[in-house]
């Protein structure tokens, strides 16, 4: 069985450690902060043997190059990204099979957050690692591409089976799920999630993994085609395109 080990690093990043223990392989979803990724590992008595990158940016990557040079690991990212990820050694598209010991991770390119961010979902384990592109009740910011792309990804995402579990690149929920209320304010599900959300973060706790089904029913970035959120917008005859696109401008000025 897949072992999975999250933690925090950085001011509000996801480190997240998977390991498969029948072939000793050990990979971290991005590198956010090399110490903190091989203190944990020590800490398991794992050996660091891949990086998963999602996409370029500083703060999923800064630790490629310290972690490569103490555990000797093989860095995979995204290939339309490829010259901007320290240390790569293999540049994955959309369709690529990411062979994980006994898991297969299937790469989804989700263009938004960057231009060639990608995912990684196993259909065996049953998780998804997201990056930016997918948070707990919210998605990343558009930076290198537009709505129009990040809602194409984001469609891919919604075909994935419920009980998949979402891990993501960072702690954000509690923001988004305040934001959500103001576009979803009816929505029984994403209330309780909400709150559920302010009590895990009083406690300290995470609000991550959390099942796509609770995505599919209180993430309003899944749902541009929900009639309560088109009601409220007053965009009851628009495109889901520019609904997503509308809220995603909503959410930068929130």
């Amino acid at each position: 069985m897949l072992q999975i080990e999250q933690f925090m690093c950085l001011s509000d990043n996801f480190g997240v450690l998977i390991h498969d223990p029948e072939s000793g392989r050990t990979a971290s979803i991005d590198a956010p902060d090399a110490a903190t990724i091989a203190d944990v590992a020590r800490t398991k008595g794992w050996t660091l043997t891949d990086i998963m990158t999602t996409h370029h940016h500083h703060d999923h990557t800064g630790g490629n190059l310290e972690l490569k040079q103490e555990f000797g690991c093989r860095i995979t990212g995204p290939k339309g990204e490829a010259d901007k990820i320290p240390g790569i050694d293999e540049a994955v598209v959309e369709g690529a099979l990411f062979e994980f010991g006994g898991y297969g991770f299937e790469v989804i390119e989700t263009p938004g957050h960057t231009a060639g961010h990608i995912v990684y979902y196993s259909p065996k384990a049953g998780v998804l690692f997201a990056g930016d592109t997918l948070f707990s009740l919210g998605c990343g910011r558009l930076f290198e591409r537009g709505a129009a792309e990040m809602w194409s990804g984001l469609k891919k995402l919604r075909q994935l089976p419920a009980e998949t579990m979402l891990y993501c690149g960072h702690e954000y929920t509690l923001a988004n799920a305040r934001f959500a209320l103001t576009v979803d304010p009816d929505n029984t599900a994403l209330a309780a999630r909400a709150a559920e959300v302010e009590r895990l973060r009083a406690d300290g706790k995470p609000t991550l993994p959390v099942p796509l089904a609770t995505e599919f029913k209180t993430n309003p970035f899944l749902r541009p085609d929900d009639p309560a959120i088109r009601a409220h917008l007053g965009m009851d005859n628009a495109g889901d395109e520019e609904v997503f696109a509308v809220i995603r401008k909503r959410k930068d000025n929130f």
